[in-house]
């Protein structure tokens, strides 16, 4: 390990919070500009988290820096923008040594250190976990401070707002460090960031201050990049009596230029060059949708022009729906981001629908399960005809052990009156999708096939997707193969391997995993051998659907697809074998039981 070119502070000799409690003001500063260097250099390498990190290098050596940490508790909401606080608390080398660069995760890990309280990768949770700490502290009869820090992007959602409500009432010790560099992933969209744009315009002075009407005494830092500043109003608010709020001012992406200047982009990022801003190995943008998401949003853009009366909606993601800046304002008014607020923007599809919209909502596998009240109640229930199209609803999207995109069909097949509709294929997708956004019947939820995009030869689109009729793509006499989703086209190419070996297998599309085709469920009953395979968990999946219709048959059924598990970090590559789901390992499951 290295001294920074530009620093005296030795990083290799940082190995807790102890050895800068040590330092001056001056070394401390040195310390931030030593750490920027490994960082930008980790995630311009590796990827990762790119502005949160940067941002907030200075607050998260104030934190550390004033409170006796571990003693102290410190939460942080989401958790990506913890790589600083990483390095600090004993896991230098992780972002030093890029041998070592794999060693911990993106988010805060309490298998990987004390100083982590909980894995965290999902927005808005901090306040109320820290809430839950403060409070055993005062039964308990402890005396340690507790922190939480959350985004002003993490505001908008529903459980900060429950939070906040509830930490003002605790009356004894609470610190919440909002830091606000008026972003979330995007630009920020709600009521109170007018109220926070105001409160750094006037050096938090304004009389409109949302913490101070929940309750809360308030301290603000305009200069939320400058250590003396944060170390001082730390100072003032450690082991106060009573709950408040420090507002500090911070800068997304602050030393990394091209950062600065592109904030959306530099949230999260593949390897890039951090003089250009370009991703490594970047191609020239082709004419036609490279991904499943870029289909849906060149999809969207073309309807948005066609039907006036059709709405995009996000949650504050718009990029993981393929919305960049551009396309948002040439949608104008169609498109409507939420923030990151997944029970509004189902709950609003559901009053859209009512009021003669047709609400198209892109939302992440991963954080639809914040809205599943919403989903069962607010759209269900009410039958509502809005459509929802899961991202990254696979073993094939992200791998954090937060971001798991495979639960959403156990979640949302088994909600009566839901169509969950599992495309195979490119044409498949547009179809279902356009079905769905024109229809009256009922809400859809249409889950983006996981993988790179292509069509399953033979798939036949339909005109109607209501309740859906199984389609047999090859008749064989003796097995069905039933392929959900990306799964067909395994399923194809497991029946060309047993064709091989002389065994005539039945491949089956069933396009819903909501309901099942009574016709196609009785011929299975005379088969010996049944086999589904899914992208997503068994328990509670669509082949023990199909297992429970034909428990009493002689049908022996195999249900693969993947352990309820939260995995972490997995190669997919391996996954799908660790799980027999490659063609040949399907093959050979039927041959041992025929």
């Amino acid at each position: 390990m290295k001294k920074d070119n530009n620093s005296n502070v030795d990083l290799a000799s940082v190995k807790s919070p102890e050895d800068i409690r040590k330092m001056d003001i001056n070394q401390l500063k040195e310390l931030a500009d030593a750490m920027r260097e490994p960082l930008i250099e980790k995630v311009s390498h590796h990827g990762g988290h790119v502005g949160p990190n940067l941002g907030m290098v200075e607050a998260i050596i104030a934190l550390h820096y004033v409170f006796n940490t571990p003693k102290d508790k410190i939460v942080f909401d989401v958790s990506h923008q913890t790589y600083p606080h990483k390095m600090l608390t004993g896991r230098m080398e992780a972002f030093t040594d890029p041998l070592k660069y794999d060693t911990v995760t993106g988010y805060t890990q309490p298998r990987e250190s004390e100083y982590d309280l909980f894995s965290l990768g999902h927005t808005s949770s901090a306040v109320a976990l820290a809430s839950g700490l403060a409070k055993a502290r005062d039964l308990i009869g402890g005396n340690e401070n507790v922190v939480a820090v959350i985004g002003d992007g993490s505001l908008s959602g529903g459980v900060a707002f429950e939070g906040l409500d509830y930490g003002a009432t605790l009356g004894s010790n609470f610190i919440v460090v909002v830091n606000d560099n008026d972003m979330s992933i995007a630009e920020n969209h709600g009521g109170i960031y007018a109220d926070l744009r105001l409160l750094r315009n006037t050096n938090g002075t304004a009389e409109n201050n949302l913490f101070r009407a929940m309750g809360y005494a308030y301290r603000y830092v305009h200069y939320g990049n400058d250590i003396p500043s944060l170390i001082k109003a730390f100072e003032e608010v450690k082991d106060i009596k009573y709950p408040v709020v420090v507002h500090i001012n911070t800068m997304k992406g602050m030393g990394l230029p091209v950062a600065e200047a592109n904030k959306e982009k530099f949230h999260w990022s593949m390897p890039f060059d951090p003089t250009t801003g370009n991703l490594l190995g970047e191609e020239a943008p082709s004419q036609e949708p490279a991904d499943y998401i870029s289909l849906f949003a060149s999809h969207m853009m073309k309807r948005i022009k066609e039907n006036p009366h059709l709405a995009v909606i996000t949650a504050g993601t718009p990029g993981a729906i393929g919305f960049g800046p551009d396309m948002r304002r040439e949608a104008g008014s169609q498109f409507i981001d939420v923030g990151i607020a997944e029970q509004q923007a189902i709950a609003m599809a559901s009053g859209l629908a009512k009021g003669g919209v047709d609400p198209v909502v892109g939302v992440v596998s991963t954080f639809l399960q914040r809205a599943y009240d919403q989903f069962s109640q607010d759209i269900a229930l009410n039958h509502q005809p809005a459509t929802f199209v899961v991202m990254y609803g696979s073993l094939f999207g992200m791998n954090d052990e937060t971001h798991l995109g495979f639960f959403d069909l156990g979640l949302l097949s088994n909600i009566p009156d839901l169509e969950v509709l599992t495309p195979s294929g490119k044409d498949e997708f547009i179809s279902m999708l356009l079905w769905a956004e024109t229809q009256k019947q009922t809400p859809v939820v249409v889950r983006i096939p996981g993988g790179e995009i292509k069509n399953v030869e033979g798939v036949e689109l339909l005109e109607n997707y209501y309740n859906p009729p199984y389609q047999t793509l090859r008749d064989g006499k003796d097995v069905t193969l039933i392929g959900v989703g990306a799964f067909l086209d395994t399923m194809v190419k497991a029946a060309d391997i047993l064709d091989s070996k002389g065994v005539k297998a039945t491949v089956i599309n069933p396009r819903s995993v909501s309901t099942l085709d009574s016709t196609a469920i009785d011929k299975m009953k005379e088969e010996k051998v049944v086999v589904t395979a899914e992208d997503g968990i068994i328990d509670g999946g669509y082949g023990q659907k199909v297992a429970s219709a034909l428990g009493t048959s002689d049908a022996k059924v195999i249900n693969l697809g993947l352990p309820k598990e939260f995995l972490n970090r997995y190669n997919a590559s391996e996954l799908v074998k660790e799980c027999g789901l490659t063609p040949d390992q399907i093959a050979e499951v039927v041959i041992a039981n025929l």
